[in-house]
């Protein structure tokens, strides 16, 4: 995967995980340059980072500056870009409904790092619920800067 010189992660409304994630990539040192950003699959207008996200990623010594989502398009697709969803679900409407998506670069995060359980959504939960996944989130992008480093 050494030719990926851009990631994206897509879920959702794209204000919770896929920003969480993209912000855990960028506080993780790289061997090279590599573009990260956040997308979502339902996005009828930019909307801030969830407040409880935004929390916990200020408590892990992170932040986001004026994030809003973006809805994910086809365009985004391109031969060195790995897009990377939470679920399965979010991999099949993406494969579906973008004409440029393939199983190549379209792929689900746990079985790209060799992890049993995918992300869980942490909408609605509680500020340690949040807290949870991005502890889950960020076990798997230290995995995930391996696999693309190898």
């Amino acid at each position: 995967m050494k030719e990926i010189n851009r990631v994206i992660f897509a879920s959702g409304s794209g204000t919770s995980r896929a920003p969480m994630a993209a912000a855990i990539f960028h506080s993780i040192e790289h061997s090279r340059p590599i573009i990260c950003e956040a997308r979502g699959l339902i996005v009828q207008f930019p909307e801030p980072l969830n407040q409880k996200a935004e929390a916990i990623l200020i408590s892990n010594g992170t932040t986001l500056k004026d994030y809003s989502s973006k809805q994910l398009m086809d365009s985004d697709f391109s031969d060195n870009t790995l897009v990377i969803t939470m679920e399965e679900s979010q991999r099949q409407k993406i494969l579906n409904e973008y004409a440029n998506a393939t199983e190549e670069n379209t792929r689900l995060l746990n079985e790209l790092v060799g992890d049993e359980l995918e992300v869980m959504d942490p909408y609605g939960g509680s500020v340690q619920t949040y807290g949870l996944c991005y502890e889950v989130l960020k076990a798997s992008i230290e995995k995930l800067m391996r696999v693309i480093s190898a």
